[in-house]
């Protein structure tokens, strides 16, 4: 995607709270064949290197609405267990980050849920979503890392 080049450890070493898109658990989980080594690695890289991470609540939503979707309760339960174990703060879709994600969508024309991702991002007081999602462009106080970008040293694999 073109934006700034980053490594996992560049990364973490710039960046003390990071969030997290959906993308991101969703390519972990499945274990996706192209992003998913670059996708553990950050959630990885956050364990215990001071580094803290977040999520919107609304990405929650996202990652379980496919297993809700095929019916599977078993996996929807097991998947929603690994999101809480990962320890990311998750952050409420509250008024504040309401009205946030509304001006973000109607000045800045993002979509509804990337307008929730970003609002949440900076509510949680981060300065770098990492995603996949071309449509969230960096603005001031939060840098983009894409995971398309994302350089994964082989120690890190």
């Amino acid at each position: 995607m073109n934006g700034k080049p980053w490594s996992v450890a560049s990364l973490m070493q710039v960046h003390r709270k990071i969030a997290i898109d959906s993308n991101v658990l969703i390519y972990v989980l499945d274990g996706h064949e192209r992003f998913g080594r670059q996708a553990a690695a950050v959630i990885d890289s956050m364990d215990g290197s001071g580094v803290t991470g977040s999520m919107a609540t609304f990405g929650e939503m996202e990652v379980l609405a496919g297993h809700a979707r095929d019916g599977d309760a078993a996996r929807f339960e097991r998947v929603a267990d690994e999101i809480r174990s990962i320890g990311l703060e998750l952050v409420p879709l509250d008024s504040s980050v309401a009205a946030d994600a509304a001006w973000l969508r109607g000045a800045g024309g993002l979509k509804p849920g990337d307008a929730i991702h970003v609002a949440s991002a900076k509510s949680a007081g981060a300065t770098v979503i990492v995603t996949n999602d071309d449509r969230i462009r960096p603005r001031q106080g939060l840098d983009v890392a894409y995971l398309v970008d994302l350089e994964v040293a082989d120690e890190q694999a």
